[in-house]
């Protein structure tokens, strides 16, 4: 069932707590929801079955959350404290935190800013663009893909523009909220923070992902860090291989020992 809280800047943020065990918290990728990311795919399932409770969010211009118009409302800082707050709210001091996308930059943010919040992270669909190459938080790039959001007529859209532009067309999804987000997207964190962060990493992408790019060079930023690449997966559709559940519940059951 769907709780409520309220942001500290007002927003109201939306998640699910189901099941027992140790709390992990899932965070969604950009323009998607805790429903469409996580419980559709099968996530929720296979963590209950696990024997874990899962504590997934939806990010403020999504799902059920407030969607404000204005990119002041956005960027990865504030979303990363939304976290945080949805933790306080479900009683949850500390957690494991899966991030997918633009879910795993807020999981990063969150430790870098609250490391006594994170237990371990592990980053779906988060790669070596992340600190090199052709990165979303490039101004000119998130700029661009803002603006195909909001376009009249997408017909003329291709590659990312056009991938973007049709996930926001889904029913329920607010283009003028999402472009306000896409807009105000951070740059990534310096590899100097990234070296601070001690706890373990897990870095999963698709070989087929030229949105994330490869796991092992964002992998070895981390003092722990750990990559695994799934075959014949991109960025859309790696979320709901089982390939990826499985990396993940393995890393979960190991960092617990």
């Amino acid at each position: 069932m769907t709780q409520f809280t309220t942001a500290s800047d007002g927003v109201p943020l939306a998640f699910e707590k189901e099941g027992e065990g140790l709390p992990v918290v899932l965070v969604h990728g950009f323009g998607s929801s805790a429903h469409q990311n996580w419980k559709s795919t099968g996530w929720y399932r296979s963590l209950a079955e696990a024997g874990y409770c899962v504590l997934a969010m939806d990010c403020r211009g999504h799902g059920e959350s407030g969607k404000p118009h204005d990119p002041q409302f956005y960027g990865h800082d504030r979303m990363s404290e939304d976290v945080a707050e949805v933790m306080d709210a479900a009683g949850v001091n500390r957690a494991p935190v899966v991030g997918y996308s633009m879910g795993g930059f807020l999981a990063l943010r969150l430790a870098a800013h609250h490391p006594e919040r994170v237990g371990c992270i592990a980053l779906c669909g988060v790669g070596e663009y992340y600190l090199r190459g052709r990165r979303i938080a490039d101004e000119a790039s998130r700029n661009s893909l803002a603006d195909a959001l909001l376009v009249p007529d997408k017909s003329h859209l291709t590659g990312r523009a056009r991938m973007f532009r049709d996930f926001a067309d889904q029913p329920g999804k607010d283009r003028l909220a999402l472009a306000a987000c896409m807009r105000a997207m951070s740059q990534g964190l310096d590899p100097e923070i990234l070296a601070t962060i001690a706890q373990p990493v897990l870095v999963v992408c698709g070989d087929l992902d030229d949105v994330a790019g490869a796991a092992g060079p964002l992998a070895a930023a981390f003092p722990q860090g750990e990559a695994v690449t799934i075959t014949g997966r991109d960025h859309m559709t790696a979320v709901g291989e089982p390939k990826t559940r499985l990396a993940v519940l393995e890393f979960l059951r190991a960092t617990e020992k």
